[in-house]
């Protein structure tokens, strides 16, 4: 397994808080067949790539995905399984979105990013795997990673994201989405966190590739707030210079 690289912002790392693995594997034993959802985007994935809500907006069990919401409630799913629900609890923060998600032997998350899925972003995305084996692996902005069973694992699904799983059966995961706080953090910086920085420009869609076109549009729109803004940009870009 690739480690981390030293000195470099976290694109996942590896939480002080374990699980017992057979309360989660008999829990998930319980879920039946015609409880697992089939992820939308069937372009994003090959084999099957399936999902049980345990949290959604609104408790829906046919809501998979994980918005900018605040009417997420726990589904019924969730409150038949105690074990599960004392897992999520263990982690002192609001919760979002609650998956398991499920990818098929053979099967392969193609690669992709989740856009403000940080901690830096205000959403932590953490990982417990409950069905693995050492053939399933991240790969994440070209590191290759397996998240071992019953662990917590924090991913940072902002980055270039991909999964494998080479193995002979379905990995599941307990994904958990937090919402990001100080506890949290806390936590973070003692397992060895390292903060991404904050965008160059001061908005991460604006980087030295789009930079002068950028500076270009601001100018044509007119008007003082454009023209100051365009002005700071360039100040920030000559500071960066060497």
């Amino acid at each position: 397994m690739t480690q981390p690289s030293p000195n470099q912002p976290s694109r996942y790392l590896k939480l002080p808080f374990s699980f017992d693995l057979a309360r989660l594997q008999q829990e998930l034993g319980s879920i039946l067949a015609s409880e697992w959802v089939s992820h939308a985007n069937t372009q994003a994935y090959e084999r099957n790539w399936s999902c049980v809500p345990l949290r959604s907006v609104g408790g829906s069990l046919d809501h998979i995905l994980s918005i900018n919401h605040d009417d997420f409630q726990d589904t019924i799913i969730l409150q038949r399984s105690p074990y599960l629900a004392q897992v999520i609890d263990r982690f002192e923060c609001e919760k979002s979105s609650v998956r398991l998600m499920s990818l098929a032997a053979g099967g392969r998350i193609k690669p992709h990013r989740d856009n403000g899925a940080a901690l830096e972003d205000g959403l932590t995305r953490l990982h417990v795997p409950i069905q693995t084996s050492p053939l399933v692996t991240f790969c994440i902005d070209d590191e290759t990673v397996h998240f071992s069973a019953g662990d917590t694992w924090y991913l940072n699904a902002s980055c270039l994201h991909g999964v494998e799983n080479r193995s002979g059966m379905g990995r599941v995961h307990l994904m958990i989405d937090c919402v990001s706080n100080a506890w949290l953090e806390g936590v973070f910086r003692a397992a060895g966190w390292i903060a991404r920085p904050p965008p160059k420009y001061g908005d991460a869609n604006i980087h030295d590739g789009n930079l002068d076109e950028v500076m270009t549009q601001l100018r044509a729109m007119g008007g003082a707030a454009a023209a100051q803004l365009a002005d700071q940009l360039q100040a920030t870009q000559s500071t960066h210079k060497p």
